[in-house]
């Protein structure tokens, strides 16, 4: 059985990871954050299910397409190793993402994660999002 402090101590770690890199790009915090052995069981088609995918994803996918990342953390939960987080990511569609020239227009990616941890590091991730939604919204939309 896991203890609340080190419940706490999870949560705090996801919402760092969450401000830190994928708001910031902290590179740091990732490193410190990620196991060696990290999986992500719901890693793209084509993409590394280790935390370069993940780096890979937001740093050469998300981030220049939507340079001004900011989460919102509407729910955490923590039993046991794992921390289900429900967010949203907010961002501005300034960059080209899969083909599609920069519209300008707001974003809102849906994501629910379910993190494990061990010793304060990302061990395994699942995760469901919006992303393919919001690339059809912005599939029919012209830029400006």
């Amino acid at each position: 059985m896991v203890d609340q402090q080190t419940l706490q101590r999870n949560k705090e770690v996801v919402l760092r990871f969450n401000h830190d890199f994928i708001e910031k790009g902290d590179l740091t915090a990732f490193k410190e954050i990620m196991a060696p052995d990290f999986v992500n069981r719901t890693a793209a088609p084509g993409m590394s299910p280790g935390s370069d995918g993940m780096f890979l994803t937001l740093n050469q996918i998300l981030r220049p397409a939507f340079p001004d990342l900011r989460v919102e953390i509407h729910d955490q939960i923590a039993e046991g190793d794992k921390v289900t987080t429900r967010k949203t990511i907010h961002g501005t569609h300034l960059g080209a993402l899969q083909g599609i020239a920069p519209t300008g227009r707001s974003i809102a990616i849906e994501v629910i994660d379910i993190v494990r941890l061990c010793d304060g590091r990302y061990t395994e991730h699942w995760g469901i999002n919006t992303l393919p939604v919001v690339i059809a919204q912005l599939r029919t939309v012209s830029p400006g």
